[in-house]
């Protein structure tokens, strides 16, 4: 079984890619630039066929680790192309431009029509809040875990006053920790849970923290009383769509500030062997919705990405198409084929150590 759900992880890999790669190839062709190859995945070729009319070449190649749109005369250091009038470089700089950004652009219209997609066929589930706060997590060790606080428990009580309350604004917070942090400095207090449908008092010793704050090891969150299934109108989702799009982008760069100011290490990122086996995970374990989250989550983080000034990635071309048009000049050839050789090898270089890395997390069990 867990066959079928690599092969699905791949096929997510594969879309992705294909409407990566798609993006730059309708571009071309509207803006009437020649596309020399289309490729899905690297290495030998499987599969391959040539357009008699545009001179291209569609290729389904072995690795379906990404893919390319490559263009005529791109790999040319020594100016020969010029005298090819397919060579990219002929076109203006706005025909180019629009080439190279709309693969990331196709991307983040990928994860926004899975994301409409999403809320038209599955609507939005609202839920019935209590004012008493309910344990979603127990931190392993902590003073609620030791106490035999369980995830579930409905928080009633504190040292027999009544826990109920919502935030009143102005920075409140819920009762439930207003009157944790009444009790708990430094000695036991008793808390009344509900659990299913009895009451129990559990005796727990709050941890301090550094600022003195009474701490038991738990997250929580408003008790759900019912939930409903409601299906919003087209431009409702569509706003739910862009909503969403946008929250994982905020989560994506966030992780690439993170990993820039060093807040996050080489060895907590994930190569394409890590993101297989993450996508095939979550998907065996909770399923579809799982699986579609993931694919808007990635295609968000694959067009992002791509826009990064890296050379080897969209970005770098496009910094230099705009350096370009400012200048009314390009770079000389030979520059900008080393350049991009440089990021190349860089990639190359990061993408072999990433896939070590993935499989040894894999084989250890990490």
């Amino acid at each position: 079984m867990m066959l079928i759900y690599v092969l699905l992880a791949l096929l997510m890999l594969g879309i992705m890619v294909t409407v990566h790669e798609w993006g730059h190839f309708i571009a071309a062709r509207m803006t009437g630039i020649p596309v020399r190859e289309f490729a899905i995945g690297f290495g030998p070729k499987l599969l391959g066929w040539k357009s008699r009319r545009h001179e291209t070449t569609f290729a389904l190649r072995l690795i379906p680790a990404g893919g390319y749109c490559a263009f005529y005369g791109e790999d040319d250091p020594d100016d020969e192309a010029d005298n090819d009038p397919r060579a990219m470089r002929k076109y203006a700089v706005w025909r180019r431009l629009i080439t190279v950004l709309m693969g990331p652009v196709m991307n983040f219209v990928l994860a926004f029509v899975v994301s409409l997609g999403f809320y038209l066929i599955g609507g939005v589930t609202e839920a019935d809040l209590g004012e008493y706060m309910q344990v979603t997590n127990v931190v392993a060790g902590g003073a609620a875990d030791q106490g035999g606080i369980k995830a579930g428990d409905v928080l009633l009580a504190v040292n027999g006053e009544d826990a109920a309350g919502v935030p009143a604004g102005d920075g409140q917070d819920y009762r439930f920790r207003e009157l944790l942090l009444k009790h708990g400095a430094g000695s036991a207090v008793d808390i009344t849970v509900r659990r299913g449908e009895e009451q129990t008092v559990i005796s727990v010793t709050p941890q301090l923290s550094p600022e003195g704050r009474p701490l038991i090891g738990i997250e929580m969150g408003r008790e759900i009383l019912s939930t409903a299934t409601v299906h919003p109108g087209f431009f409702a989702c569509c706003g739910l769509a862009a909503q969403l799009c946008v929250r994982e982008g905020g989560l994506i760069l966030q992780s690439l500030k993170d990993l820039v100011t060093g807040g996050v290490g080489l060895d907590q990122m994930s190569g394409p062997v890590g993101v297989v086996s993450l996508v095939a995970q979550e998907t065996r374990e909770y399923g579809p919705t799982a699986y579609v989250t993931l694919l808007i989550f990635i295609s968000v983080n694959l067009g992002l990405v791509n826009l990064m000034p890296i050379p080897g990635l969209d970005g770098a071309m496009i910094i230099m198409l705009l350096v370009e048009g400012v200048r009314r000049k390009s770079l000389s050839r030979k520059t900008e084929t080393y350049i991009k050789l440089a990021g190349l090898i860089a990639l190359f270089a990061l993408f072999i150590y990433l896939t070590l890395h993935d499989i040894l997390n894999i084989f250890t069990g990490r």
